[in-house]
């Protein structure tokens, strides 16, 4: 990913928006049919949302020069992420993390709650399939398909994570 340039995150980033959109009404079904969480509409509405989460957009970078000298903000990716999502809103959570943290240039291992870990595994493997015939890039989004708290103490504990990002309630 770091390799390939911002015009690939770019890309990737598009195909996760585009596919949101394309299966909102879709996803959104399948979403509450296996969580029994929410309202369906609300569950579309979150998917269209998703799609208008900033990624490249929040990637600018910042010269500021004075008395002291020039100082340069650049943006760089962490590298692998280990992305823990909740039951509610299963697919837009992924969806949103997804578009900020590839947009960063970053890779995320996704342990997915288990109550919406089809539906987020349903939603990883179009995006996978979508950017990898876009872009060339592939695993940019990798998720456990059977989650437990043993596989995200696996996350949480492993040596390439280099962030987490937890989105959830207490447990």
């Amino acid at each position: 990913l770091a390799a390939g340039g911002l015009a690939q995150r770019a890309a990737a980033v598009q195909v996760i928006r585009d596919l949101c959109v394309e299966n909102a009404d879709e996803w959104g079904r399948i979403e509450l049919e296996e969580t029994k969480i929410g309202r369906l509409d609300h569950k579309i509405e979150k998917l269209h949302t998703a799609a208008k989460v900033p990624g490249m957009e929040m990637l600018k970078t910042d010269a500021v020069s004075g008395d002291h000298g020039l100082t340069v903000t650049e943006y760089a990716p962490f590298g692998v992420l280990g992305v823990i999502t909740p039951v509610t809103h299963s697919i837009p959570t992924l969806a949103c993390n997804a578009i900020m943290m590839i947009a960063a240039g970053n890779t995320l291992v996704v342990n997915p709650h288990p109550s919406g870990a089809r539906c987020a595994a349903l939603a990883t493997r179009a995006w996978t399939r979508a950017i990898r015939e876009k872009t060339g890039l592939d695993n940019l989004i990798c998720l456990i398909e059977k989650p437990t708290l043993e596989t995200a103490d696996q996350i949480f504990k492993h040596p390439d994570v280099r962030m987490l990002v937890v989105t959830g309630g207490p447990g």
